[in-house]
């Protein structure tokens, strides 16, 4: 590679788009790790814990999911209402699915001064956007400590 000053694009919405197009092809339901404190978040205030908000974005549970390279956005029912989600592919840590945790903790941007971390302990019981769809009624699993695993 040249030290010409060429500077390639983010690779981060790039893998986002990958994992989640690998997750729901296995029928898997992709979820999102997002750091609620980075700016251009929005998401309903109750979802946050601790700084970050779980989002489940599997197609029965959004509507018009964008996943642009430099923001995420969908509508989603929260509490039966529906709402307008935005989030900067900046802020999202990880992409996993809900029932494996199988996915990938997203790598920070080479020369990024981001405040966030990678994650420590997710939290497994997600936020359910989308209570429309016939999996909503299901029981979740027990809660567990963290179970990202890295894809390569």
């Amino acid at each position: 590679m040249s030290e010409d000053g060429t500077r390639m694009t983010s690779h981060r919405p790039y893998l986002l788009r990958a994992l989640w197009e690998w997750i729901a092809d296995n029928g898997m339901t992709p979820h999102l790790l997002v750091d609620a404190r980075q700016p251009g978040v929005r998401v309903p205030a109750h979802t946050v814990k601790d700084g970050k908000v779980v989002l489940n974005i599997a197609d029965r549970a959004v509507a018009k999911l964008e996943m642009g390279n430099d923001m995420v956005s969908f509508s989603a029912r929260f509490a039966g209402v529906s709402q307008s989600v935005q989030v900067p592919v900046t802020a999202i840590l990880a992409i996993y699915a809900r029932e494996t945790g199988q996915g990938m903790a997203l790598p920070e941007e080479m020369g990024a001064s981001q405040t966030a971390s990678a994650p420590e302990g997710g939290d497994p019981e997600a936020t359910e956007p989308g209570d429309n769809g016939p999996d909503d009624d299901t029981p979740q699993p027990p809660k567990r400590g963290a179970h990202l695993r890295i894809v390569k």
